[in-house]
């Protein structure tokens, strides 16, 4: 099992939580960061001091305070850790749930696991870094799912252009003088119809309203 784990979580309830969790698992080397320029300079230390942590466990939001910090959240604290030291596994323990989100972590910032705030989330904590421990990365089924339907349909910069324009209160009809004006096309009236179909009917939604609703669900806008 992984004998050196960080914890950054500006909560100290959460932390607790987190730490008792790992108890549970016989896990006793812990440090703990309330913010991520601290958790950062852990990581240097250890680095300096060749005594590597194994795992860190990271929330995505930070709340700021009278402590000015250089990194805001979660996302620039793993992409600077990640620079320093890219084999430390690395879990995300945040309340996000936005599917667009969670696979960007995945994808772009090489996170190992996932796990959301939420009913029973010591038992997915739990699963996770057993799981992370034997080089499988994790993310719990009810996400999985949610994934998925995000990765069934792949939205192109043109899809994500129109519906952020709808998001922004253009009317459909209107969305082809935007289009003409910044040289986008296709950007006649039908192709934007045709295309608005298309992703209507691929995520079995029926109106402009439920896309964008769920394109901001999605964190793709």
């Amino acid at each position: 099992m992984f004998k050196k784990i960080l914890i950054a979580e500006d909560h100290e309830s959460i932390s607790i939580s987190v730490q008792k969790t790992l108890d549970d698992l016989s896990i006793s080397n812990m440090d703990y960061a309330y913010y991520c320029d601290d958790a950062l300079a852990k990581v240097q230390k250890s680095i300096r001091e060749k005594d590597l942590y194994d795992l860190l466990i990271t929330d995505l939001s930070f709340e700021e305070d009278h402590n000015i910090q250089n990194l805001k959240d979660g996302k620039e604290l793993i992409k600077a850790i990640k620079e320093l030291q890219p084999s430390l596994k690395i879990i995300v323990f945040s309340a996000e749930h936005r599917s667009g989100v969670i696979d960007s972590l995945f994808n772009e910032y090489g996170i190992n696991g996932f796990v959301r705030k939420a009913r029973n989330d010591s038992k997915e904590l739990k699963k996770a870094i057993a799981s992370i421990y034997v080089d499988e990365n994790y993310l719990s089924l009810d996400l999985q799912q949610e994934v998925k339907q995000l990765n069934n349909y792949e939205f192109s910069n043109y899809d994500i252009t129109l519906v952020s324009l709808l998001s922004q209160g253009v009317l459909q009809k209107n969305i082809p003088i935007y289009l003409q004006n910044n040289d986008i096309k296709p950007n006649s009236l039908s192709s934007v119809e045709k295309k608005l179909n298309i992703m209507k009917e691929n995520l079995r939604i029926t109106n402009n309203e439920q896309l964008v609703s769920f394109c901001k669900d999605l964190g793709i806008i």
